[in-house]
């Protein structure tokens, strides 16, 4: 099956010398990009006239809850610090059913391919009522956008100091065994994989220095990243130097928690030496600003990590934190607050774009086969019209994308399949799913 994207405006390649190329094409053959560049023609090809419209790689999400979507803006939660707000939704979340994180995957997934996103990531840290990972990874495969499921665990519950209620908790010994089921079963190793798997013991005020031990020991055997929360806001600081005695950054290297294979979520707090840590063992950040805003966390120390080298991509984190699962929007807010912290030149509309589609391919070990425009990489692609209103009278395409909009993608192709087609979703019918997510919400309230 051959595609030609043809004649956009500019297409941001990501390549090595970060290449723009004017009035530019795309050629895709069998889920991979061929050629790249002006005057390409592909006989019997499907043709996607990209006039007036910016092309660039897929964004990446690297860090969310999918299963909060249905729990938007609940009242009690929305004006709480990380562990009063977790407090508020643990008893909601402990009635969902299966069906219930399926639907909610498949909202926040929507949501994320309509601007931008063709790779997400997906921390499920709890499964009440027979609930299993397999849930999201069916929902993800439907839709069509390629998905990294991470089997997430809490094990210590309030009864034993720990933060999340009894009855949301596992026994450590069913948590790895299940995790070896969940990799055995759904995780794909191979350079065009759609569904990957990775181990993602909750956070440290959740689970046992055993439990995450034994994680990172299982996750190597098997040849799967880690994944887990961190250095999150100034409770999660106090929790870690009162409870180890260690700031995270040491917990984590104590536990085998560093390195190409690991990225763990906010990391808002890490100081100089834990950069420096991250940056030396090529350990992974998923930057989360709506969140971090959200609740209070304060501004992570971007400017700091990149120029020290720490990979970094950007992450939507949970709906019920956020609450909208809108990634081109978190490159826009990666970028302000950055200018918050550290000037108006602390970052560049094109860096924050680096950030959401590179940058996240990187954090996620697929840059070698996602995350720039170049012949042989696989054909995830966003098409942004910006003859609309919001982008009218920007005299920089590219960076209009961040400071301005639009925010809806026009078309996005997965593996060189549509996913979205004129603005809508073509795989799934949205209003189908919206309707589903209101009679789950309406029950979840009841």
């Amino acid at each position: 099956m051959k595609t030609l994207i043809r004649n956009a405006d500019v297409v941001v390649t990501m390549d090595g010398a970060r290449r723009e190329l004017a009035g530019a094409s795309v050629l895709v053959e069998d889920g991979a990009i061929t050629a790249v560049g002006p005057g390409l023609r592909a006989d019997g090809a499907e043709v996607i006239e990209a006039s007036g419209c910016v092309v660039t790689p897929g964004l990446v999400n690297t860090h969310h809850h999918l299963y909060q979507t249905l729990t938007r803006a609940v009242p009690g939660g929305q004006d709480a610090l990380l562990f009063g707000w977790l407090k508020t939704l643990y008893p909601i979340w402990a009635r969902y059913t299966p069906e219930d994180f399926h639907i909610s995957t498949q909202l926040g997934l929507a949501e994320l391919a309509l601007t931008g996103c063709t790779m997400s990531s997906d921390h499920l840290y709890l499964y009440p009522n027979g609930a299993r990972l397999e849930d999201t990874i069916h929902a993800a495969a439907e839709l069509g956008l390629r998905f990294h499921a991470t089997r997430g665990a809490m094990s210590i519950g309030e009864s034993k100091g720990g933060l999340p209620p009894d009855s949301v908790v596992e026994d450590e010994r069913a948590i790895l065994e299940d995790c070896i089921r969940v990799v055995d079963a759904f995780h794909d190793a191979r350079p065009e994989a759609m569904t990957r798997v990775a181990l993602a013991p909750c956070s440290p005020f959740s689970v046992s220095r055993e439990l995450m031990r034994d994680a990172a020991l299982l996750a190597r055997d098997k040849g799967v990243m880690l994944h887990t929360h961190l250095a999150e806001n100034d409770e999660d600081i106090a929790y870690s130097l009162s409870q180890f005695g260690v700031r995270p950054g040491q917990y984590a290297e104590d536990l085998g928690w560093t390195g190409a294979d690991v990225w763990h979520a906010h990391c808002v707090k890490l100081d100089a030496a834990e950069i420096a840590l991250f940056a030396h063992t090529k350990t992974g950040v998923a930057h989360c600003p709506c969140s971090n805003c959200r609740l209070g966390s304060g501004i992570a120390p971007v400017r700091a990590m990149r120029d020290a080298g720490v990979r970094v991509g950007l992450g939507v984190d949970g709906s019920a934190s956020n609450d909208a699962g809108d990634l081109i929007n978190e490159a826009r807010q990666a970028m302000l607050l950055q200018r918050v912290a550290n000037g108006a030149d602390a970052m560049s509309a094109r860096e924050a774009l680096e950030v959401a589609t590179l940058g996240g391919a990187t954090v996620l070990g697929r840059a070698g086969e996602l995350g720039s425009i170049e012949p042989g990489k696989r054909a995830d692609l966003a098409i942004w019209d910006l003859s609309a209103l919001q982008a009218a009278g920007s005299w920089d395409p590219v960076a209009a994308l961040v400071l301005c909009g639009p925010h809806r993608v026009k078309h996005l192709l997965v593996e060189g399949r549509t996913i979205v087609r004129d603005f809508q979703l073509a795989t799934l019918e949205a209003g189908m799913i919206a309707e589903k997510a209101r009679r789950a919400t309406k029950r979840l309230m009841a």
